[in-house]
């Protein structure tokens, strides 16, 4: 039976919870529909984050990604939507979820947002010579 879309996200246990590191996920065909015109509006979708307990599943991403293709949502909302129900289900460290939608009547729209698990600090970036 072939995937259909759903908004059910799925986690798996972090392998190493004791150890920060980051997870980046890139998504380079994102759609939604423009909810004033109608019209499909495509982006990248960067998604980076630090699992504290737990990993999205990647299908399940998928799935739940696929999801937004018929529905209208203004960029901001949508972007703001996709972080806060990725981190309801995965509870990360950290995470930022950056939009970058395609060329509509000239303008280019590139939308971020973040969510901080209360308490936590990023580590130091070590530079190397």
């Amino acid at each position: 039976m072939p995937s259909q879309p759903n908004r059910e996200l799925e986690t798996f246990a972090n392998p190493l919870p004791e150890r920060d590191y980051t997870i980046r996920i890139r998504i380079p065909e994102f759609t939604c529909l423009c909810p004033k015109t109608g019209q499909p509006d495509f982006a990248t979708l960067q998604l980076e984050y630090v699992p504290d307990q737990a990993c999205v599943e990647l299908k399940s991403l998928k799935l739940y990604i696929w999801s937004y293709r018929d529905q209208g949502a203004f960029h901001e909302a949508v972007t703001n939507q996709i972080l806060d129900d990725l981190t309801a289900v995965c509870k990360p460290r950290f995470m930022r979820l950056t939009a970058e939608f395609n060329v509509r009547g000239g303008i280019y729209t590139t939308v971020a947002a973040e969510y901080r698990q209360p308490g936590w600090d990023a580590p130091k970036i070590v530079r190397l010579p």
